[in-house]
């Protein structure tokens, strides 16, 4: 579905992202791990067109991104959950639903992606007339995913679902992961809480300095050595 070939990244004089290439399949969780600054946030809004690549190719079910405007990106199937939300703090939990289906034309649509949102986060449908600066930070990250899914994404990209959270919000947030997963949206998930990410993942990659230094099945990474060392705390 999604393939990321030899991808470099310039912020300025710096190589942030060196030659990194690999691929999603259609249906899986794909966990990227890495330290802080190990450039998994850059590689997202690579393949989102936030940020240009200096060489390299982005494809999407066959499509070439690289030139390909952020916004064209999303209607055509793909939506990015930001770092830190990004919610738009003025405005009500439904407006800012609303706002994540901009390119869905059909009401009706609209509406049964509304339900589904609502259906999987309830807690939003409880707040949906509450100004979402308001919210917790738990549910500020449930907006985040909801505002994505209104797209009604053949692919998810998330950035650090679980950062700034409570363990018992993590548990909550990886289970609608799972769930979204199941119902057949294909996820990218960027996050530090490796063992999370490991645990629900069917393969993953692991980023150092902007090189992918490892990649294989998700339960067999989590327990290699050098992973329990460096990312599980063990």
């Amino acid at each position: 579905m999604l393939t990321v070939k030899d991808i470099e990244v310039n912020y300025g004089v710096i190589n942030a992202i060196k030659g990194v290439s690999f691929e999603v399949e259609q249906g899986e969780i794909i966990a990227l791990i890495g330290a802080n600054g190990a450039g998994k946030t850059t590689i997202l809004h690579t393949i989102t067109g936030l940020i240009a690549p200096k060489s390299g190719q982005i494809l999407f079910e066959g499509v070439d991104l690289t030139k390909t405007p952020a916004h064209k990106i999303v209607a055509m199937g793909m939506a990015h959950v930001p770092e830190g939300r990004r919610i738009f703090q003025q405005l009500t939990v439904y407006e800012n639903l609303k706002l994540g289906a901009f390119i869905v034309k059909d009401k009706k649509v609209i509406e049964e992606n509304l339900a589904y949102v609502y259906d999987h986060f309830p807690r939003l449908k409880e707040r949906k007339n509450q100004v979402a600066g308001t919210l917790s930070g738990g549910e500020q990250q449930m907006l985040a995913m909801g505002r994505a899914l209104m797209s009604n994404p053949k692919i998810l990209l998330m950035d650090e679902p679980s950062m700034g959270l409570s363990p018992l919000l993590v548990s909550e947030i990886f289970q609608i992961i799972k769930e979204v997963s199941a119902d057949g949206t294909t996820v990218l998930l960027v996050e530090q809480n490796a063992k999370k990410a490991l645990a629900i993942a069917n393969r993953a990659y692991v980023l150092e300095t902007g090189r992918i230094v490892l990649s294989g099945n998700a339960g067999e990474l989590m327990h290699d050595e050098k992973i329990k060392k460096a990312y599980l705390g063990e």
